[in-house]
């Protein structure tokens, strides 16, 4: 009995032993697993980094080989056009000669053209030239002419218009005092009426026969056209004029 239970316990210890290592060789697995793990990220991170760096060296690389052909190409460009340029300025300077060269051989044809022509020729352009010269003269006596006459009317023009403005400008006047001298005259009368005593009565009457008065001499010379003011009484000199200054109804006027 006591052998059976010796073997038994012998039985669990080995169980526990071996339980034991199953757990320490489990987690020398798992310790050897995460260090694989980060080693294999480390390695993973290394690697991206060094991708990123490789791809970011190409990308460089390229933009300045586009960046060395785009710069070719430019220059390249400028070169046809400053190219085109120089043959376009050399074609433009032998045309230019060409055509100069062929006026010259011109002109020396035509000269000598000239010289070969007869006396009679020079003398009917010498006649020619000495009849433009006297049209030409004539034209220009006819337009001094036309000048002269033409500012003469422009001045007799502004005169005459000068003079209408001024008979318009007394002829308003003229009107402006018949108005003023009428409207006095109603008022006067208006105030007449109504007077109470006979120094008022006998002053209204005075002042109203001076309106009265002043509006036939503007009507007058109304009629004849405002020129030269409204009628003076005559009767050997002038009257002595008792108006307040300023007055518009003043038969002084």
């Amino acid at each position: 009995m006591a052998e059976q239970k010796e073997s038994s316990v012998l039985f669990s210890l080995k169980e526990l032993m071996n339980l034991e290592e199953d757990r320490i060789k489990q987690e020398e697995a798992d310790k050897d697993r995460r260090a694989r793990q980060e080693a294999d990220a480390k390695a993973a991170a290394e690697r991206s980094l060094r991708e990123a760096e490789e791809r970011r060296i190409r990308e460089e690389e390229e933009a300045r080989r586009l960046e060395e052909m785009r710069r070719k190409e430019e220059a390249a460009r400028l070169e046809a056009i400053r190219h085109g340029e120089i043959e376009k300025a050399k074609a433009e300077a032998e045309h230019k000669s060409r055509m100069e060269a062929l006026s010259a051989q011109q002109a020396h044809e035509q000269q000598l053209a000239a010289l070969k022509s007869d006396k009679g020729k020079k003398r009917l352009q010498m006649f020619v030239g000495l009849a433009v010269g006297v049209l030409v003269l004539a034209i220009v006596g006819g337009g001094l002419a036309f000048k002269s006459a033409s500012e003469k009317a422009e001045k007799e023009k502004a005169a005459s218009e000068a003079r209408a403005a001024a008979a318009e400008a007394e002829s308003k006047r003229l009107k402006d005092v018949f108005d003023a001298a009428q409207k006095r005259e109603e008022e006067l009368r208006s105030s007449l009426a109504s007077a109470k005593d006979e120094a008022t009565r006998a002053k209204l009457e005075a002042e109203l026969s001076k309106a009265t008065e002043q509006k036939k001499q503007a009507s007058a010379a109304i009629g004849r056209g405002g020129g030269g003011g409204a009628a003076r009484p005559s009767g050997g000199g002038a009257k002595p004029c008792n108006c307040p200054p300023g007055d518009p109804l003043c038969s002084c006027l």
